[in-house]
């Protein structure tokens, strides 16, 4: 039959969902399908839109590759927008003129954001959340925009608050008519969880608030709230929700529900069985589902069916994992469960902003629902464990308070049932993954979503994913190798040894003893690792394969401009090199702050003054800071017995002296170190990589801790130890670390990771158990005594300063595209 007798499907709606409809339905080839779009563009990811500040273009949120509906022969009209269905004809008629006959039709025009009818809505400044075209007038108008408000406070609405901070609005503001944050997911606990994340990260939260009025001239000015209190902004993002696309089928008279989306059965027909409704426009079992996935289960049940097959949508687990502006955020099962229905288990960590709860059957025999906020890292074992009805351990309370490393974890998931479905995007098992494993040879996430489609979604699932491959391939008793890259066919650990024992000094040599290819942005920076921890030479010499930070020796800022960080050992300066750092700042106009790290950082330096600027702050007495390396950073201090009256011991002093010893050491990953004079932990030096406490009798020596968005409390290594035992531990512990840590794993996560974890390493450097102590503690003085301070060598290098030029003919030249504003009487790089 030729494609022209073929049945014809059109399909309404070119987004996510109705672009999986049509992955689904072509593969049969029994089918013409014709699509129509309103946007100009091709499908694209929603989900990840809010990247789209972050350097990410619309080709890159893309879903079908170019020339894709050329190849699968499917017809698609953008920018048509189809103003009638004629059922009896079975004919859909666009607004430029094309009139198309359809067999079946596939309503997925998707919702469009809910506008509340306020006075002033209408004015210039006030914008929805939508679509690509919605984000590019967001952008064009922020630019001249000092202070900008979201009206909605659930996740669309904090997407959009996170848009606004991306876009250099200092401290957007949050409305929301609910008393709490994202009241459909979280609980009020777990609110205030969030909010004091999102305050500290520059969000400004007005809950409570019934947004009366629009005002301003022409334009928003502020927002006036039904309290008689009044906002002052310059533009406004409302996402207070969603409408579903029922307009064309309320139209051609399908039935629609009370509060609007098109009503359809178990097979997603509306009340015209020719006539199919998927995604946020569908009312299924009296549901408007918000999510993907649901939509993505819609497109495979109507495609099944088309294609002969029986299949239902029996409603979906409206389970979610979110990272919103940094923040884990969670709820799954039913979240809100309350006693005396169920048990529940809540732990709280105000001052890191942590909350979790379970909801524990009344027989204390099941899990049926919880929410997490600021550590999600075990959401997607809970959830199996809820969907699955796994029997709980005797203490229920291990589910959130246990520690979880990567072993254990493992473990939980080889004991899920083969139907456990895995990636709800894709509707992929645990048996569809463990037979790609065994029968494909899919042993890489890129061979499994390639095999499956396993976390091609929203890549929640890839944790379990990577989990399920090792566990199968150990249970099959296959070697599980933990390589760098598809280049490199070692660890990183055999690499080390291999580059060692060979006396291997270039990334070309080492690809052409033991790689294949030219490499990736993976491999190239963990070998330029490895060299710079074995002979410590100058990372600049490594420079065609390090990311532009090591590259030009300075971090990268917003806006194209580099930042300048001397190493200050302890926070100890003199007033001398107080006045240069002024004079330098004041002469190449530079930004100035103190870090947390107890240093001074110089922002807005152009590449090719960074020579300059170092050859005058060596020539102080300065040296690099390290603060664009995966080496030492800094060595925190409190001012100790020196001046502290609580003060044991002199901690200053110490922290130089251990700054200094470790400083330019290169590792897997950054490190910072902390000492403190007393057991009040100014210096924090128990959220540190290593931290030292004095005490009565000597010091404490404490490992493996960091802050970010993952805090972890440093473990007790040592106590009472003297300056040169605590030393002596040190270039042990950091050494292991060095020689066996994955590429760009902190020593934290390292040790999680480590098979009989504290005891074992207290075992390795304490006690030496692998008679390695006196070889790393060499190899460690051999990395203190050949230090070099990296800036000095370009400064005293003219080939190397040749690097440093913006323009290669016109090296004085300055890059034209830096633009620079002024900011609290400093000067600040304009963002691209």
């Amino acid at each position: 039959m030729s494609n022209g007798h073929l049945p014809v499907v059109v399909v309404i709606g070119n987004g996510m969902v109705g672009h999986r409809f049509c992955e689904k339905l072509r593969v049969s080839g029994q089918f013409r399908i014709v699509v129509f779009g309103e946007e100009p563009r091709p499908a694209y990811d929603r989900v990840h839109l809010s990247e789209y500040f972050n350097g990410k273009s619309a080709s890159d949120l893309a879903l079908p590759m170019t020339g894709w509906f050329e190849e699968e022969e499917i017809v698609l009209h953008l920018g048509h927008k189809i103003r009638e269905i004629d059922r009896q004809q079975k004919l859909v008629h666009s607004d430029r003129g094309v009139i198309q006959r359809y067999d079946y039709l596939v309503l997925a025009t998707g919702s469009s954001p809910f506008v509340p009818d306020i006075p002033g809505v209408e004015m210039e400044g006030v914008f929805v959340y939508r679509t690509i075209e919605d984000l590019d007038r967001i952008k064009a108008y922020a630019s001249r925009a000092k202070s900008g408000a979201v009206l909605g406070g659930g996740l669309l609405g904090l997407e959009a608050a996170k848009a606004l901070l991306d876009l250099g609005i200092s401290q957007p503001h949050v409305i929301e008519f609910a008393p709490r944050l994202m009241p459909r997911q979280i609980d009020s606990s777990g609110s205030h969880a969030l909010e004091s994340s999102l305050r500290k990260l520059g969000l400004q939260l007005h809950l409570n608030k019934t947004t009366q009025s629009i005002e301003g001239h022409g334009r928003v000015e502020a927002l006036q709230f039904a309290d008689e209190s009044r906002l002052p902004i310059d533009m406004l993002v409302i996402s207070a929700g969603i409408r579903p696309r029922d307009e064309l089928a309320r139209l051609a008279g399908l039935a629609v529900g009370t509060r609007g989306g098109i009503v359809v059965n178990e097979r997603l027909q509306t009340s015209d069985k020719s006539i199919f409704a998927i995604g946020e426009c569908a009312l299924a079992q009296g549901i408007i589902y918000g999510l993907v996935a649901p939509g993505y289960e819609m497109a495979d049940v109507v495609a099944t069916n088309l294609m002969g097959g029986n299949k239902t949508f029996g409603g979906f687990d409206m389970s979610t994992k979110l990272k919103l502006i940094g923040v884990d955020v969670a709820s799954f099962g039913d979240p809100f469960a309350a006693e005396p229905d169920c048990g529940t288990i809540v732990f709280e960590d105000r001052h890191k902003g942590i909350y979790k709860r379970v909801n524990v059957s009344a027989d204390g025999k099941y899990l049926i629902g919880g929410i997490l906020i600021g550590d999600a890292a075990a959401y997607n074992l809970l959830l199996q464990t809820v969907n699955n009805r796994l029997v709980l351990p005797p203490d229920p309370s291990a589910l959130i308070l246990g520690n979880r490393d990567g072993a254990a974890e493992g473990a939980g998931v080889m004991n899920l049932p083969d139907e456990a479905l895995i990636c709800s995007c894709e509707a992929v098992t645990k048996a569809a993954i463990c037979s790609a494993v065994t029968d494909k040879d899919a042993t890489t996430i890129d061979a499994m979503k390639k095999c499956t489609r396993a976390g091609t979604g929203c890549g929640g699932c890839i944790p379990l994913v990577k989990d399920l491959i090792a566990g199968t391939m150990k249970a099959s008793g296959l070697y599980v190798r933990n390589v760098i890259c598809e280049h490199f066919e070692h660890s990183r650990q055999e690499l080390f040894d291999l580059i060692k024992l060979h006396d291997v000094h270039t990334y070309a040599d080492a690809l052409a003893h033991w790689g294949k290819g030219d490499g990736c942005e993976v491999c190239k920076p963990a070998v330029a690792s490895i060299l710079a921890s074995l002979w410590n030479e100058t990372i600049v010499k490594q420079a065609t394969i390090q990311d532009s930070n090591d590259r030009y020796l300075a971090n990268i800022q917003k806006g194209g401009s580099y930042s300048v960080v001397p190493r200050i050992p302890g926070g100890e300066i003199t007033p001398e090199k107080l006045i240069v750092l002024g004079k330098v700042a004041k002469k190449y106009n530079l930004y100035t702050k103190i870090t947390g790290g107890q240093r001074i950082d110089l922002f807005g330096a152009h590449v090719g003054d960074l020579p300059a600027i170092w050859e005058e702050l060596i020539e102080a007495g300065f040296e690099s800071g390290h603060a664009y390396g995966k080496a030492l950073r800094t060595v925190k201090s409190c001012v100790g017995s020196t001046w502290c009256r609580f003060g044991l011991h002199d901690s200053v002093s110490f922290a130089i002296e251990i700054e200094e010893r470790y400083r330019g050491i290169r590792a897997p990953h950054k490190l910072k170190g902390g000492v403190s004079g007393c057991i009040r932990e100014c210096a924090e030096a128990q959220s540190k990589d290593f931290g030292i406490i004095a005490t009565e009798k000597g010091w404490n020596l404490f490992v493996c801790g960091n802050g970010g968005s993952r805090p972890q409390h440093a473990q007790l290594l040592a106590t009472d130890i003297d300056k040169d035992t605590c030393v002596k531990y040190l270039d042990r512990f950091l050494m292991f670390y060095i020689r066996t840590a994955d590429p760009l794993t902190r020593t934290a996560t390292w040790l999680n990771k480590m098979e009989g974890g504290m005891s074992y390493l207290k075992n390795v450097v304490v006690n030496d158990s692998l008679g390695m102590g006196a070889q790393w503690e060499e190899e460690m003085q051999s990395l203190v005594d050949s230090y070099k301070c990296e800036w000095k060598e370009v400064v005293d290098n003219p080939e190397l300063r040749k690097r440093f030029s913006h323009f290669v003919n016109a090296p004085r030249k300055k890059d034209p595209e830096l633009q620079f504003d002024n900011l609290r009487g400093q000067t600040k790089a304009r963002e691209w």
